[in-house]
Order: structure tokens, then sequence, then C-alpha cells
């Protein structure tokens, strides 16, 4: 009992449970829930599974590996969050597994938009005249003010590395804090000034706004270039991803850790804020990836190309000129 005489159940400070005793102590309401999260999850995966059959048959070759990759975002982090849900003590390894998957998947969309236009060089052709935006979010939303850039090789180089170091350091990162977790210097709950885990989730969250940037500033630039290929429900799914699989999950372990969210024995608070958001994020990317589904499984045709459109355009105020 402490100064303000409650009470605490021992269980509720404890680690994580084994997965031997949730399957003991499940009851009916969780033994059906548990089930219909998992053959959601199982779903995903076959669905994912027959998507990438399509494409591998479907598609050019240039574009597959990005398709595959950003098609893969919600079935992965879906798959994570069950085995998460199922083994509790393996969070942390789920949780970074998910994180460094979407981190390439972040740069497999920047990919994506350039080879919808048909590549570097085809894209560098067509966007000749034109300049980039560079005032968009997540870093320079709020500077209007900001000058046009020209699209030229080295600006396309510079946005492609923006996206590519997250992708990399994702991983180092991701190695790193298993290393300090097996030396006992890296806890995921600390937030004290001392604490590993801290400086790298700030450095990590540099990083993620840094490497989202290019990809604001490349969608603005192709949204209406791509109008027909779905880019922006596209875009839009995948931001939603993001926000579901970071920001939503930050909000809930921050209330758990803080104690808002109540323990319920064998889960600890932060315990079964980890499980309420694994839980959402199954149900969640579920659906998006029956939306997703939908958006890239179609015949993938190349985009008009800029000297075609200019001679539609000269043959029609040709033919307005001169009527029959």
């Amino acid at each position: 009992m402490d100064e303000t005489n409650r009470t605490f159940d021992a269980r509720c400070r404890q680690d994580p449970p084994f997965a031997i005793e949730i399957i003991l102590q499940l009851d009916i309401f969780g033994i059906v829930l548990y089930s219909v999260l998992t053959f959601m999850t199982t779903v995903s995966m076959l669905i994912y599974l027959e998507e990438c059959v399509y494409i591998y048959r479907k598609v050019a070759s240039n574009k597959k590996s990005a398709i595959l990759w950003v098609n893969g975002a919600a079935p992965v982090i879906g798959a994570m969050s069950c085995l998460g849900m199922w083994i509790p003590k393996a969070t942390m390894f789920t949780d970074m597994t998910s994180a460094t998957y979407f981190a390439i998947v972040v740069f497999k969309f920047l990919i994506l938009m350039i080879e919808e236009c048909g590549g570097d060089e085809a894209f560098l052709k067509r966007s000749a005249k034109k300049t980039f935006k560079i005032s968009t979010g997540p870093c320079c939303c709020c500077c209007p003010c900001l000058p046009l850039v020209p699209v030229t090789r080295r600006c396309l180089f510079l946005l492609k590395l923006g996206s590519f170091q997250f992708a990399v350091l994702k991983v180092v990162f991701t190695i790193l804090s298993i290393v300090l977790w097996t030396n006992d210097n890296y806890d995921p709950s600390g937030v004290g000034i001392n604490d590993t885990a801290i400086w790298i989730n700030c450095g990590v969250g540099v990083l993620t706004i840094i490497a989202l940037w290019p990809v604001g500033i490349m969608f603005m630039h192709v949204r209406e270039t791509l109008r027909s290929m779905k880019i922006v429900p596209k875009y839009a799914m995948y931001q939603l991803v993001l926000v579901l699989s970071q920001l939503q999950a930050a909000i809930i372990n921050t209330l758990a850790m803080n104690g808002v969210i109540a323990c319920s024995p064998p889960y600890s608070s932060r315990a079964r804020g980890l499980l309420m958001s694994q839980q959402l994020l199954i149900l969640e990317m579920f659906i998006i990836t029956l939306v997703t589904r939908m958006l890239y499984r179609r015949e993938y045709e190349p985009i008009p190309d800029v000297d075609s459109d200019e001679e539609k355009k000269m043959i029609c105020s040709e033919s307005s000129a001169n009527p029959v």
C-alpha cells in the first residue's frame, strides 16, 4: 500500500505475459476476438499473395518491385501486429519489423510515382520546363515563400536520396537497438534523458520527416499527370498507413505509460496499451488491404507521351481552325 492508501496488483508491474498465459486465460469473448483478428490477418496475407502473382504476370518489370513493396505495407504491419498480439514478449521485434518495412515503403512509393511517369528519363523529359514546389509538408508546408526549384537530374537524385537515407538508416538503428537491448542498454519504454531509446527515437523521427518531404514534393508535382492512375487515393492510403502505424500507436503507448489505460492482469498498463494498438491495427490494415487491392489490381498502361499530347493539341487546333 502506498501513501495514498491505494493497493496495486503486483502483476500490473510485471513484464508482458508469455503466449501460453494468454491462451490459458482466454474466455469465450477472447477466443472469438483472437480468432476473428487472426482470420483477418490470414485473409490479408492471402489477398497480398494473390496480388503478387497478378502483378508478377501482368505488370512491367520496372514497376513490379515498387508496387509489391507498397502493396505489402498493410498486410505486413497487420501480420506483425497479430504476432505481437499472440506473443506479447515479441512486441519490440514485431514493431521494429513493421517500422523498418514501412521505411522502405516510403522510398518505394517515391520510385513508384517516377516509374508511373515512365522512369527517370521520361519523367525528366516530361518535366523539362516545369518546377518542383518544395513548400510542402511535413517540413516546409508553413513556408510558402520558398522558391520553385527547376526539375533537373540532380534535383531528382536529391529527392531519391532524401527518402533512401531513411530506408537504410532505419535498418541501422533497428540493428543497433537490438544489439543494445541484448546488453540491457535499450528499453523501448524509456523516456528519460539518459535512456538510449529516447535518443534513437528522436533520431528516427527526424529521419522520417526528412524522408517524407521528397515524397510530398513528388506527389504535388505528378498528381495531375497521374490522376488517371488513381495516384491521389493511392497516396491517401499510403498516408493512412503512416498515420495509423506510427501516430496512432505512439498516442496509445503514451497514454498507457502515463497510466491512462488501466492495468488488466496479466497485462500491465503498457502491455495492455500495446495490445489495444495491435488489435486496432489488425482491423485497420485488413480494410486498407481490401482498398489497395482495388487500386493496384488493374491494367497498367503507359501514360501518353509529351510529344503525342502536343501532336493531338496541334491536330485539334488545326481542325478547329479549318472546319469542313
